[in-house]
């Protein structure tokens, strides 16, 4: 069996349109022909609503022209119920944050939002249809040549074998984007949950400029989070590095100093986010 872990960006959109198209530079980095995509969707009400659209109305639909199945895998729990990433961190009980928020010390808090609902549910698809220790799937990680150092943050699992096949294609980036061109598709934009903490400054501002809902649903999640720390008697904790409210923080039109972003930002496009 192999897959590719579909995060809905630009360099994972990229392995799917060549596996659909059976091209044979791709299928020989793969090792063979790809048997489907596997989207793992943290949620509707998480996720952010342009990757949704292009994996539902984009890439899925075209992909079904050439007889390649683009899978949407959501979170279940063992009590058989759905939970989306937001409806975990509005849990009141809660006492830890899944996000990597920032402290108030400064230092990152911990991720498990990558784990729980990317990685897991892939893991459980995986083992349901066949996957073993001696039936080990292939499973195609979309990293580019230019974010070499992302590879090997996480060990396999027993049943699986990652692959990096841009990397063996030396495929960067800003080739991938000209992929879905030769297609006549749109490119789709940089993959993430829409309150993801590894934002950049200057897409924090450019979402309180061109979608103020998303924004102002940011705020909210921020003020949700420190009002259940508070009564938890815990330090706040922040969507940004800048230890102040985000709407405090971001600027609706921020011009950002030299220096000040951040090369964090990487998105959700290998599918295991940030891995």
């Amino acid at each position: 069996m192999r897959i590719i872990s579909y995060g809905g960006g630009v360099q994972s959109t990229a392995m799917v349109i060549m596996a659909a198209t059976r091209n044979p530079e791709f299928e020989t980095a793969c090792g063979g022909p790809i048997d489907a995509a596997l989207f793992s969707n943290v949620g509707d009400d998480s996720e952010h609503p342009a990757t949704l659209d292009y994996v539902r109305n984009v890439i899925q639909p075209w992909a079904a022209q050439h007889d390649f199945p683009v899978e949407i895998l959501e979170k279940v729990r063992r009590d058989g119920r759905k939970e989306t990433l937001l409806q975990h961190l509005s849990r009141p009980e809660s006492r830890s944050v899944p996000i990597p928020v920032r402290m108030s010390n400064g230092a990152p808090g911990r991720r498990s939002c990558t784990v729980d609902y990317k990685i897991k549910v892939i893991h459980k698809w995986l083992k349901a249809n066949g996957a073993s220790k001696d039936n080990v799937a292939t499973v195609a990680i979309g990293i580019s040549t230019d974010e070499f150092q992302r590879i090997g943050r996480a060990d396999d699992a027993p049943f699986e074998r990652r692959i990096y096949p841009l990397i063996a294609l030396d495929m960067a980036r800003s080739d991938c984007y000209n992929v879905p061109a030769q297609h006549d598709l749109p490119a789709p934009g940089k993959s993430s949950c829409y309150f993801c903490p590894f934002h950049r400054p200057s897409t924090w501002a450019e979402m309180r400029r061109d979608e103020p809902e998303l924004f102002w649903k940011s705020v909210e999640i921020e003020t949700m989070l420190n009002d259940r720390r508070k009564k938890l008697e815990k330090d706040n904790v922040w969507l940004t590095r800048f230890n102040k409210p985000l709407d405090e923080a971001i600027g609706e039109a921020q011009t950002q100093l030299p220096g000040f972003e951040s090369i964090e930002e990487s998105g959700c496009d290998s599918g295991h986010c940030f891995t």
